[in-house]
């Protein structure tokens, strides 16, 4: 089988950074065949940079068995898959004045680093159909996680009418589609997070109907205790923030807290962060400080790619594919 990226990166990505690129990445591809599974955490705006694209085929061939991603992430996939068209690139976005910012507001447009995200046709879109599956669930009593809600949207075909891109280059379909478990930590520090407080606070929703971070955290521990057997879960962190912090606890908490001391450390790590080593900074910490906190073993394989994820995800993601 053909393996040109594989073989490319083999060749030239040699030292330094580079080196531990590969190394990182056939570190993945020797814990997935000894049968291990593995959690991918994002952070970021890697969905706005389209990690769907190769993310989605992830996913489809089991190399994924868990995510923990931002709020913003679980719904700008979406907004990618049914605005794509309307939004726009700044590549020029460091020339900007104060007043070119405020124009693009002033459009319905909302920037991320060079992409602005249209806010009529990826925000409201999303929100005319979320907000009627919300309340119909309170209507029956029912309460389900922020990406259970999304997972119903997403297979109830609502959304077709608008998709504007392939839908093998959604990631949220293809975890749709397989029932992937996802905890979501600090929901409510995203779009869909506010329009849903914004409802609470008009008195047509209640909070409970949406399950919390503390039960997204047990949902975690019951997922880890019975999937950590045999080889392990290993733990691929993209970027840093609470997308990382929240679901690397679930380990020192059950060990620590809940007494469970056969409990397996996570058996793999891998972290790519423009982050640094300074003033205190967890994103930027090596992977041994997670030694002293009870997150890691000493023997745990551990790398760290300082880098740009937008480049190196992709190709690390390639490699894995390959083989």
């Amino acid at each position: 089988m053909s393996k040109p990226i594989s073989e490319f990166i083999e060749k030239y990505y040699l030292h330094f950074n580079a080196a531990a690129l590969v190394d990182a990445s056939k570190g993945y591809v020797a814990h997935l065949k000894d049968g291990g599974k593995m959690m991918i955490t994002l952070a970021g705006a890697m969905s706005t940079a389209e990690l769907g694209k190769i993310l989605a085929e992830m996913i489809r061939q089991g190399k994924v068995d868990f995510i923990s991603c931002t709020g913003a992430n679980l719904e700008e996939d979406l907004m990618n898959l049914v605005a794509h068209s309307h939004y726009e690139r700044v590549p020029h976005y460091r020339d900007l004045t104060a007043q070119d910012e405020w124009d693009l507001l002033e459009r319905g447009l909302n920037r991320v680093t060079d992409t602005c995200i249209p806010e009529e046709e990826a925000f409201r879109r999303l929100q005319k159909h979320i907000v009627e599956i919300w309340k119909d669930a309170e209507a029956k009593g029912e309460r389900y996680f922020p990406h259970e809600f999304m997972y119903k949207m997403i297979l109830s075909g609502v959304l077709e009418q608008y998709y504007e891109i392939p839908r093998e280059n959604s990631w949220m379909i293809a975890a749709a589609e397989k029932n992937l478990p996802i905890v979501v930590p600090g929901w409510e520090d995203s779009t869909m997070g506010n329009i849903f407080a914004s409802y609470c606070i008009k008195g047509e929703l209640t909070a409970t109907t949406m399950k919390s971070g503390i039960e997204y955290m047990t949902y975690l521990a019951d997922w880890y205790t019975k999937n950590s057997a045999g080889k392990g879960v290993g733990f691929f962190q993209i970027g840093g923030g609470i997308a990382g912090d929240f679901p690397i606890c679930v380990v020192p908490m059950l060990y620590q807290d809940m007494e469970m001391h056969d409990i397996p450390f996570w058996s793999y790590f891998c972290q790519i962060s423009d982050s640094t080593t300074s003033y205190g900074s967890y994103s930027g910490a090596v992977p041994n400080e997670k030694i002293t906190w009870g997150k890691l073993d000493i023997t745990t394989p551990k790398f760290i790619v300082e880098s740009d994820a937008t480049i190196c995800a992709p190709l690390m993601f390639s490699y894995i594919l390959e083989n």
